[in-house]
């Protein structure tokens, strides 16, 4: 698209709209283009589908979505400095963006654009954690509610996503995202990447929804289950989840393990019975 080419250098566009990033908004604004591109490289082919993106800052991630082949990208910034600073950008991708102010936290994605949808956002990290689970309640009720989610993290949460049985860093999120979706970690990115630069190195984590079987338990039940196991990770199973000792019976778990050593697949069937 050569009009966003004439575009001023994002830097520029922080110094005329004021846009000085904000620890209050959790922003770390990614200026180097090159990265930027990376990530939507490494959203996969997007071709047709409605993208939207959390946080978009003064639009340097917004403006590598807008070279691919999306249908559409859907801008969602609660920081009206920054909806302003967007304006001109609006102008130059026409309706291919839309620029919506407002809390993501209490935004329904799926009823603002149709399916094929995907996420791909630079989290704001104070919220990163909530509007992941957000989604993945989303992709219980309808495994279709997203593509993919391509989303950076802090590298200490994006650990937890990715994390296997027996990990230290293994626990509820890693139970919650691994049963719901296929999760890898594409890469990280150093704090000197950002400005300002954050204290800790950040990684972009993607998901892609996984079908589910017909008699898979609710969300609620999952959370329940793993809560139990987890608040109480140092201790076996047969203490922590006591209230579910019938079922862990039935189950043929070994009463003896503790929470980080039992698989995705446990914590389903518990969760079901």
């Amino acid at each position: 698209m050569s009009g966003l080419d004439n575009l001023p250098p994002l830097r520029e566009v922080i110094a005329t709209h004021d846009l000085r990033a904000q620890k209050s908004l959790g922003q770390n604004f990614l200026l180097d283009l090159n990265l930027t591109d990376k990530i939507a490289r490494q959203a996969g082919d997007l071709s047709h589908v409605n993208v939207f993106e959390i946080g978009p800052g003064p639009g340097g991630l917004t403006r590598s979505l807008l070279q691919t082949d999306a249908q559409k990208i859907v801008a969602i910034e609660f920081d009206p400095r920054a909806v302003e600073a967007l304006q001109d950008l609006r102008q130059v991708a026409g309706e291919r963006l839309e620029v919506i102010e407002g809390d993501a936290l209490e935004m329904d994605l799926t009823a603002l654009a149709d399916a094929p949808r995907a996420i791909v956002a630079n989290l704001p990290y104070n919220i990163a954690t909530p509007l992941l689970i957000n989604w993945l309640r989303q992709i219980r009720q309808d495994p279709a509610a997203f593509q993919s989610m391509t989303l950076m993290f802090q590298k200490e949460v994006a650990q937890r996503l990715v994390a296997g049985p027996g990990n230290k860093t293994y626990g509820r999120l890693s139970v919650m995202v691994g049963w719901l979706c296929d999760v890898s970690l594409l890469f990280d990115l150093p704090p000197a990447a950002f400005t300002p630069p954050p204290k800790v190195t950040s990684s972009v984590v993607q998901f892609v929804p996984k079908k589910l079987e017909a008699n898979a338990p609710s969300f609620e039940a999952m959370e329940k289950v793993t809560a139990a196991a987890f608040n109480q990770r140092r201790k076996m199973i047969r203490s922590s989840l006591k209230a579910y000792l019938p079922q862990i019976q039935a189950l043929g778990i070994e009463e003896t393990l503790r929470a980080e050593e039992l698989v995705i697949e446990d914590y389903v069937g518990l969760a079901r019975l």
